[in-house]
């Protein structure tokens, strides 16, 4: 398994700038924070892919800065609205698709928002889906907090609505957070988890850097190559999770200790 770090460990750092200091400390595999309007240009994008090229790096995923107004841009029950929305996340897409990146994550809507059911919920998923096929690039529903998608049972039956039509991104620490069983998530995600989350946690702290807390990195290894998981273990943790960005190096050693083998 590949392992890779998220620009969004250095924000508020520009994006731009998270890379190249990502680059510097070692990192050759991203996840990218999109976090403004400017930021889909294509320039901008080419100038990140440029630079990644330099250092022989890739990426995997794009994180779109607009994720906590989905309900109301992707899932909400107002067209004009919705069709705008879909314009915006083609362009994410777009941008995925310009780094050679294969998934855009997604958030979703917070339990209790909207008029949608589950299932026209799965078929807007789908209409999301269907925008990225000629691109080589999917959305992936995430397993946000207080999010539908963090339930399993919402996520098994989004896999089965959607099959090949959906994929996932596992979040370790979202788990932790919502009080969902990490194993459990991740079997109802099944053959259409596609990306990771990864942190470390304790019973206190539900984020820490990787190799500083109680998880157990060998069982959730083993746990993927049953499931035959074949994509990236990706870094994710926010800013005040360490005190200096060079901490971040031993969490690389650490991550291809345990995946890269």
């Amino acid at each position: 398994m590949k392992t890779g770090i998220s620009t969004a460990c250095l924000y508020p750092l520009e994006t731009e700038k998270s890379l190249e200091l990502l680059l510097q400390l070692g990192f050759r595999l991203f996840e990218v924070f999109l976090n403004a309007e400017q930021e889909l240009a294509p320039a901008f994008l080419k100038g990140l892919r440029e630079k990644a090229k330099e250092y022989g790096a890739e990426f995997v995923s794009v994180h779109p800065y607009t994720s906590s107004s989905e309900s109301l841009l992707l899932f909400g029950n107002y067209p004009r609205r919705t069709a705008e929305g879909f314009a915006l996340y083609r362009r994410y897409l777009e941008a995925a698709a310009v780094l050679g990146a294969g998934y855009v994550v997604i958030h979703g809507q917070p339990q209790g928002h909207g008029k949608l059911s589950d299932a026209e919920y799965w078929e807007r998923f789908g209409e999301l889906s269907l925008l990225g096929e000629g691109l080589g690039v999917s959305p992936a529903q995430e397993n946000v907090r207080q999010h539908r998608g963090s339930v399993p049972s919402f996520l098994q039956g989004m896999r089965e609505a959607l099959g090949s039509r959906c994929a996932f991104v596992l979040d370790v620490k979202q788990c932790v957070m919502s009080g969902f069983s990490i194993e459990d998530t991740a079997r109802a995600m099944g053959n259409r988890l596609c990306h990771i989350h990864l942190s470390d946690h304790t019973a206190e702290r539900p984020c820490l850097l990787p190799g500083e807390g109680d998880f157990d990195f060998e069982a959730f290894r083993s746990l993927l190559l049953e499931l035959q998981y074949k994509g990236a273990v990706v870094t994710e943790v926010y800013r005040d999770n360490f005190s200096e960005p060079a901490e971040l190096e031993k969490v690389l050693r650490y991550t291809k200790n345990v995946f890269n083998r």
